[in-house]
């Protein structure tokens, strides 16, 4: 049955937060336009209409949390039909939290984060990114300066971060239940998962953290190019947001990353640049060490 499930990607994050005025300003900092704002929540969306919405930590609407204080609440993943919300229901229909709630399926995933699905809102963006010439191809941008950003516009939401105390547990239930990818795998530590065949090298990424317990690492954004990486991540330096590491480089899936602490819960990523995999990529066992995590 999850094979049949055609994702398009993350639709939605849902955050819970102490700050709302600290949180919303974060984001438009980060670049995200504001779609709508109340006292109980405020909703940004994306470049191509992916949404984040924010709202009290004390909101009851809020599914149970995986951590205390501001943090990851839900994660809305978007299909391309309403027959892969019926297959999704089928597929999760024996899960012990599993509800509807305003028309989408919804359950708690083992790690304890709430996830429901949607038929997508997201839209088809067409954006390039900057020419790069290279030694090979030193000539494909002649006279001209390559791209600079003042700040960053993220496109969409490619990916989130999450600790786990069980990761081959949380690994089984995507792949089974939803026909979800793995991509590579820190063996029995860590499982990059994909929710497509094709795509992006991942749009999960579940780490053990035994001491720690689950909760939210980040989530990450994808921009243009590796110019707008610097840029955004510029900006928000001169907005007065940490970086935690940054700008760096993934040798795991080749992505050029900036980190910064969020307001919301755990950090915020912008990245270009990573792996694009089909059916035809065999996963591999990376050891985990600092030197395979990040360059720079």
């Amino acid at each position: 049955m999850a094979n049949l499930i055609k994702f398009r990607g993350i639709d939605q994050i849902v955050y819970g937060v102490s700050d709302m005025v600290t949180s919303a300003r974060f984001f438009d900092d980060w670049g995200l336009k504001k779609v709508s704002s109340k006292d109980t929540f405020e909703l940004f969306k994306t470049l191509d209409g992916t949404q984040v919405e924010i709202r009290r930590l004390d909101d009851p609407s809020l599914p149970p949390a995986m951590e205390e204080g501001s943090t990851l609440r839900e994660v809305i993943w978007g299909v391309e039909t309403e027959l892969d919300l019926t297959n999704i229901r089928k597929a999760l229909a024996n899960e012990p939290s599993y509800d509807e709630r305003d028309g989408r399926p919804i359950c708690i995933d083992p790690n304890g984060l709430a996830i429901s699905f949607r038929v997508t809102k997201r839209s088809n963006v067409m954006i390039e990114g900057a020419a790069i010439n290279t030694f090979a191809r030193p000539n494909v941008r002649v006279n001209q300066q390559s791209a600079f950003y003042d700040r960053a516009e993220p496109i969409e939401i490619g990916h989130v971060v999450l600790f786990a105390n069980d990761v081959p547990l949380i690994q089984k239930f995507y792949m089974e239940k939803l026909g979800f990818c793995l991509s590579d795998s820190y063996p029995g530590t860590g499982a990059f998962l994909r929710c497509r065949a094709e795509g992006g090298h991942h749009n999960m990424f579940v780490l053990d953290a035994p001491n720690r317990g689950p909760g939210l690492n980040h989530v990450a954004f994808t921009v243009r190019d590796i110019h707008e990486v610097f840029g955004g991540g510029l900006h928000v330096d001169r907005c007065g947001w940490t970086t935690q590491i940054g700008p760096g480089r993934h040798p795991v899936s080749s992505a050029y990353f900036w980190y910064v602490e969020n307001p919301c819960g755990g950090l915020a990523e912008y990245f270009a640049d990573e792996d694009y995999l089909t059916e035809d990529w065999e996963p591999r066992d990376i050891e985990r060490t600092s030197e395979n995590y990040a360059e720079w």
